[in-house]
């Protein structure tokens, strides 16, 4: 037996992701232990979760293996520095201390946190590999071409090259400070939301909007070439050397500051939403083409914080020239800690691959989960008030049926999912045939912005009757948008709004999942990777005719998403949910007792918005 270890730390949404001869065993994010949101401190919780789920003791471990080269890290970080100075002095004192203290120590930081007890081989790879790596080795593909897309690595921001059977090499790259994950994070400072957490925000907004700053962005802050490479005017932009993304001729662009963080949105954020994300779209596009023409395959596997866009994935798929495109659910940097231990598995060790036919990642469920017992023990603790089904039939007979009937689900079934995406393992579902439910959803339960559009999840069989994708079109992921089928859009009658107003009309049979640019972020179903979950959709459509229902996670906003029961049913008590369901066992809201022990402002305030 050969047990790897991988590790993604220091940086944004630290995690670990266990690999025991070839296989995935386990991978999490230290955030859903920590409860502090993309936490970047040494994962050390997710860690002993990895070993506890393989039974292993650090000692027992082959291999351990870290994401990205630290030295090369900071070498570009004080290359930089040195070009700049003495601006950003600041940037580089705020810097200095966590580099001095952990990141140019990480053998004895891993040491640390493994408590230890293990003194073998730790192997660096280099950030885009890693990406590249994750992004590959589970794909369903033999060989394909691989497309990585992010802030920085070490030096690079943009890769491709190609992988083959236990191989993977990447051939070409993109290098700082020009990077298209640094250009969008830029716009998302810029228009008041939070870098680095806040990039699905902006997308979410831009249907809002017009394109109208395109050319302005064009012709001033990036050169786009035919094969998707590009130049960056660093004039406009203060990431190098400062503490802000942009920079006073950023704003003069633009003819005004960025917006306060919780200020009221205006026309032109939503303008320029939708202008970056065009450009970012056109850039992805001419990128896929060029990959394609070099390597001359027909598939596609794309990671990097970038690969989360997932607009502009559903149009490499429908429109670039691809007959195939797979993603790495944790796309960002969590994902790199599976990245380097396949990597260190299939790439070091020349172990073979073994394809499978949809893909290795098992769905993405690779954290905990509890059982019946557990669960029932914990509610008995607190004194809820329960009934525990007695298989899944009758369970999924009694939830569809409080669904149809407008209840909004908390819904915890098995292994909690690895990645930024709730997938039916800590999910909250709801109706979407309800023209109201996007708004309750977001301001009763999620407690965030009004504007952000909820998922559909479908069942696979009927998802080519609901968007326009190919028929039983494999999403799994939630990382693909397809426009709602033509048969399924609703007339408006002439009703023409702009900005926020467009929420007010009706689009879709299915309007609680349909964007107001008649776009879905689709998370097909199916029986072999969803189980209850699919056995759940699969009795609501029984009920209704309906095989699409609402799935969004399973968390407040600024709240990483729930990993127990305990935290599960608290999120429960404190917010707008009708029902929770955890396994087999049911709660319903109006019969728990001792409602007024649960301080909801208190619940709230634990977490910095995001």
């Amino acid at each position: 037996m050969t047990a790897i270890l991988g590790i993604s730390a220091f940086y944004h949404d630290s995690a670990a992701a266990l690999v025991v001869d070839g296989e995935i065993v386990a991978a999490a994010q230290e955030e859903r232990f920590s409860r502090k949101k993309h936490d970047y401190r040494f994962p050390v919780s997710a860690i002993d979760y990895c070993l506890e789920e393989a039974g292993l003791e650090p000692g027992q471990l082959d291999y351990v293996g870290f994401y990205d080269k630290p030295f090369l890290k900071f070498d570009r970080l004080l290359e930089t520095y040195v070009s700049y100075a003495p601006v950003g002095f600041r940037s580089f004192l705020k810097a200095m201390p966590l580099w001095m203290n952990q990141k140019l120590h990480l053998p004895r930081e891993m040491k640390k946190g493994l408590r230890g007890a293990y003194n073998k081989r730790f192997v660096f790879t280099e950030h885009h590999e890693s990406h590249a790596a994750s992004a590959f080795f589970p794909s369903p593909f033999e060989e394909a071409a691989i497309l990585t897309v992010d802030g920085v690595g070490e030096w690079a921001t943009v890769t491709f090259g190609s992988g083959q059977g236990n191989r993977i090499e990447l051939t070409h790259e993109l290098d700082f400070p020009h990077s298209l994950g640094l250009l969008y994070s830029a716009f998302t400072y810029y228009t008041g939301f939070r870098v680095n957490s806040g990039e699905y925000k902006l997308m979410g907004l831009a249907p809002y909007g017009e394109p109208i700053y395109v050319d302005r962005i064009l012709e001033h802050l990036i050169d786009l070439k035919d094969d998707g490479s590009f130049v960056m005017d660093q004039s406009y932009f203060n990431y190098c050397q400062g503490l802000t993304m942009t920079s006073r001729k950023f704003d003069d662009l633009f003819e005004g500051p960025p917006r306060r963080p919780e200020t009221p949105i205006s026309q032109r954020e939503m303008d320029i939403a939708a202008s970056i994300q065009k450009v970012t779209e056109q850039a992805m596009l001419k990128m896929a083409d060029f990959v394609h023409e070099k390597t001359g395959m027909s598939n596609l596997c794309l990671a990097g914080g970038v690969a989360l866009n997932c607009v502009a994935n559903g149009r490499i798929l429908r429109e670039g020239p691809f007959e195939n495109v797979w993603i790495q659910p944790a796309a960002g940097d969590a994902g790199g800690a599976l990245g380097t231990a396949l990597f260190i598995w299939h790439q070091l060790l020349d172990n073979e691959r073994s394809v499978q036919p949809t893909d290795s990642q098992t769905a993405s469920l690779l954290g905990p989960s509890y059982t019946d017992k557990e669960v029932t023990d914990y509610l008995d603790s607190v004194g809820a008030v329960y009934e525990l089904y007695e298989d899944d039939e009758s369970l999924v007979g009694a939830v569809s049926e409080l669904m149809a009937t407008e209840n909004v689900i908390g819904w915890v079934q098995g292994r909690m999912e690895f990645g930024p995406r709730a997938l039916g393992g800590r999910s909250i579902l709801g109706d979407a045939r309800s023209p109201e439910m996007q708004s309750v959803m977001n301001l009763k339960i999620k407690f965030r912005e009004s504007f952000r559009p909820f998922a559909p999840a479908v069942l696979r069989e009927r998802v080519d009757e609901y968007f326009e994708t190919r028929a039983d079109e494999d999403s799994p992921y939630m990382l693909l948008v397809a426009p709602v089928r033509e048969a399924k859009r609703l007339p408006t009658n002439g009703h023409k709004a702009s900005g926020l107003d467009k929420l007010k009309i009706q689009r879709s049979e299915v309007p609680a999942i349909t964007h107001v640019d008649y776009s879905a972020r689709v998370q097909t179903v199916d029986p072999d990777r969803h189980g209850r979950y699919y056995k759940l959709i699969k009795a609501f459509e029984e009920k209704t005719g309906c095989g699409v229902i609402i799935n969004t996670s399973f968390n407040v906003r600024g709240e990483p998403i729930v990993r127990t029961p305990e935290e599960a049913y608290r999120c429960f008590m404190m917010t707008g949910m009708d029902v929770l369901v955890l396994e087999r066992v049911v709660l319903v809201k109006k019969d728990q007792p001792n409602a007024e022990l649960f301080d909801r402002d208190k619940y709230l305030s634990e977490f910095a918005l995001d």
